[in-house]
């Protein structure tokens, strides 16, 4: 799971300063179609902005962007020229912002030339998880049909696993809160806002978070 008004980026003294500015600009960002990018969308219609009015455009954040154009891009949504980075394009003005789960490598909170659009993210996503109830989940863990056909224990078996290994990593964490100088501080102000579950597992528990996802998809054509 990952919020994700952290991972948008501008570049430092520019005059995009708050979301508005962003109205119909261009912004770069790593997939299309990737679950954390279908949630990208999500996160700015609740901050008001229309996806379908930005002009995007797809590449990698640092790397040159080699891969071939895909033919499955909606008309409008382009990809970064041949030899380019998405932090190259930000910082030459021809684009106002980045999507980016990596932070792109001329980040830095007070020094960088690319800068966080919401320096105060936690605070952001607090919000959002207020307003819409989700802890946004990524990605599709799946198994070959003829597995499953011949081993139908696999599923639960699998299932079992994960969320074992999510009850103690919790323990660990919440046991040995000293990884990071303010982690205790972060974990208090988590269970304060998201409940003391805030890695849920199970169907049920999540179905309000993939009808939001699902819905978002079926927003951007992705789905029918």
């Amino acid at each position: 799971r990952n919020f994700t008004a952290r991972d948008l980026y501008a570049r430092r003294g520019a005059p995009v300063r708050r979301p508005q500015d962003l109205a119909g600009k261009r912004i770069g960002m790593y997939s299309y179609t990737a679950s954390g990018s279908i949630w990208y969308r999500h996160f700015l219609r609740y901050i008001g902005l229309d996806p379908a009015a930005i002009q995007w455009v797809i590449g990698d954040v640092d790397a040159a962007w080699w891969s071939p154009v895909d033919p499955n891009l909606p008309a409008g949504v382009k990809t970064a020229p041949a030899g380019r980075s998405l932090s190259d394009m930000l910082l030459a003005d021809e684009l106002e912002a980045i999507y980016s789960p990596p932070r792109p490598q001329a980040y830095h909170p007070r020094t960088g030339a690319i800068a966080r659009l919401f320096p105060d993210f936690g605070l952001n996503e607090q919000d959002y998880f207020r307003q819409t109830g989700a802890f946004p989940p990524q990605h599709l863990m799946v198994l070959r049909r003829a597995v499953w056909d011949a081993n139908r224990w696999i599923a639960r078996s699998l299932t079992e696993a994960f969320i074992a290994a999510n009850d103690w990593f919790t323990h660990s964490q919440r046991g040995f809160p000293y990884a990071t100088p303010w982690l205790e501080a972060e974990l208090e102000e988590t269970v304060a806002v998201i409940g003391e579950d805030f890695h849920p597992y199970g169907f049920e528990r999540n179905r309000e978070q993939i009808d939001m996802f699902a819905n978002e998809a079926f927003r951007l054509g992705f789905t029918s």
